[in-house]
Formats: C-alpha cells, structure tokens, sequence
C-alpha cells in the first residue's frame, strides 16, 4: 500500500497522523510518503546565483533569502512528520518531499506523480483561511484529487478499544467502492462498523397534499423510497461481512429518514464514530466532481471524526 500524507506541522496535521492509527491500515508493506510544501515562487537560490544581472531588481536578494529560509523550515516540516510518521508505524517505509509554491496545487501534482492508494490530509492549516470547518487546502486536495483522500480529525477512541466506522451508502458504485474498502482494512478487534443508508424522502406541497390522489402518490413513492434504501443497507451489510470475513467484529445498518449530509454526521456522532467512509463520483471533469460530490465535501467539511472519501481507480 502506497500513502501519501500532506504536513504543515500544525496541530491538525499532528492529528492526522495519529489518528491513523485507527484507520485500519496495515502494519507493515506500507510505503509512506511525508510531503511538505513552501509558499515560495520566487526561483530557489541555487537557480538565481551570483552570474545572475548586476541591475536585479531591488530587493531581490533579500527575497532570495527569505525564500531560503521559507524552504529550510519546510525541510524541516517534512522531516518532523516523516519522524512522527515512522514512530507511530515502526515497519513502514517512510520517506519525505519539499516542494515549493501554492500548497494545494504543489500537493496534488506531487500527488499525480507519486502514485498511491490514500492522501491523508489535517482538517486545517497555518493559513487564515484554515479557521474555516475545512481548510483551503485539504478542500482543494479533497475535492480534485483522483485517489481517496482521508481528512483527520482527532478519534473519540482510546487506542485501546475497537474502531467504531460508519460506512454511508447509496446504493451507487462509489458507496460500493467505499463498503469494499472498509472491509480490505484491518480493524481491531472488537470493532463496529454501521452501515447508514439516508432516505432523504420527497416532501410535497402541503396544500397539494391535501388533495387525497396528489398525497397517495406521495405516499406511495415514499414507500418505495424507504424500501429501496433498506434494501441498500442489507446488500452492503452482507457485503461487507463477507469481505471482511471475521466473527469478531460487528456489522450493523440502518436506515435514517432525512438529508445525508445532515444524517451521517449526526449519526457519526451520536454512535461515536472514529471515521465516516463515503464513496465519491468518477468524474473526471473538475466541475462535476464539486458538483456530484457534495455529500461527501459537506460530510468531509462537517463532521467532528475524521472522514474518508473512497474513489474507485476504475471509475476516476
């Protein structure tokens, strides 16, 4: 398994880290990549030297320094959290990057040329527009990435005690692709995993609705709705338990009545939840992808445990 994880040093970063922990990765066979990026434009120093035009601009060479100094601290960014990194998973082989530039468009061509299976990214950053629910950054990352991206937040859990997993299914390729990657991981045991299917069901008129054949037909779809949904939660259920194979964990669903975005993060909470899984859409048109990915952005954006969003390589 090949994991690629965005750090900034922040906090959120920190967390990220150790909260996968109790993600359900392998123990060993990982090959981790640390990449930390400076905000500098400006060419590094060793391009721009001393044959470089007597008449440079005025205060280029304080520029060149500071540009110096921004990527000495990214070195050293990068070197933290590759040491974080390898402490917290001892048979992993680490390694880290520094790039240089806009964060969020550095990590994502770093992204594409280092092939791998997850991005892990912090909910927030250093910047001010990571006081936001998410940060600039790890929507970006999130949003255009072509693989899963796993947003951490810090886990209600011990360490100690199994993982608690909500799985959000759809009945779409991507909620199959996230149920399939729930079950490839390796949970502790003890551990429960829920699928939540959200029947988001249609709400007519109240004043058509008075009309006895207009609130039959609502009616009517509505039971179709509840029962498609339940059908939903048992295939992936039954999925699930075969892939992962184990009597000791527990796999339950339900079905809740309302907005998935407002039902999985409620839920997540209120069972505890380590990590919400959620597929995404396999678009490969930017546009397409905020648009059809909006549960998993506003799940992503909202919810207090960390979030991953799977992304079948056979659909992106």
């Amino acid at each position: 398994m090949k994991i690629f994880i965005a750090y900034d040093g922040s906090e959120s970063a920190d967390i990220a880290i150790d909260g996968l922990q109790r993600a359900g990765l392998p123990s060993e066979n990982v090959e981790a990549l640390v990449v930390s990026v400076g905000e500098v434009w400006l060419p590094p120093s060793d391009v721009v030297d001393d044959s470089f035009p007597s008449k440079a601009p005025p205060g280029l060479k304080e520029a060149r320094e500071r540009a110096a100094q921004v990527m000495e601290e990214a070195e050293r960014l990068a070197q933290r959290g590759s040491k974080r990194v390898q402490h917290r998973f001892s048979k992993w082989h680490v390694s880290h990057e520094v790039r240089n530039g806009s964060p969020g468009f550095e990590l994502l061509a770093c992204a594409r040329d280092y092939p791998t299976d997850l991005i892990v990214v912090g909910s927030h950053g250093h910047t001010a527009l990571g006081r936001f629910v998410l940060g600039s950054v790890s929507q970006k990352v999130l949003t255009e990435a072509s693989t899963s991206v796993h947003v951490g937040r810090a886990n209600p859990g011990t360490g100690k005690s199994g993982e608690r997993i909500i799985v959000g299914v759809d009945g779409s390729p991507g909620a199959l692709a996230a149920v399939r990657a729930v079950a490839k991981r390796n949970w502790t045991e003890g551990s429960e995993i829920r699928i939540v299917v959200a029947d988001d069901v249609i709400r007519g008129n109240r004043i058509w609705l008075l009309i006895p054949p207009v609130r039959n037909f609502v009616d009517e779809i509505r039971s179709e709705e509840r029962t498609q949904a339940e059908q939903f939660a048992i295939a992936a259920a039954k999925e699930l338990r075969e892939g992962l194979g184990s009597s000791d964990l527990t796999v339950s669903s339900v079905v809740q009545t309302g907005d998935p975005k407002q039902v999985l993060v409620k839920h997540a909470e209120e069972f505890g939840a380590d990590c919400i899984f959620t597929g995404a859409t396999g678009c490969n048109n930017r546009l397409e992808r905020v648009i059809l990915g909006s549960v998993s952005s506003a799940v992503a954006a909202r919810a207090h445990c960390s979030v991953e969003v799977v992304r079948d390589q056979a659909l992106a």
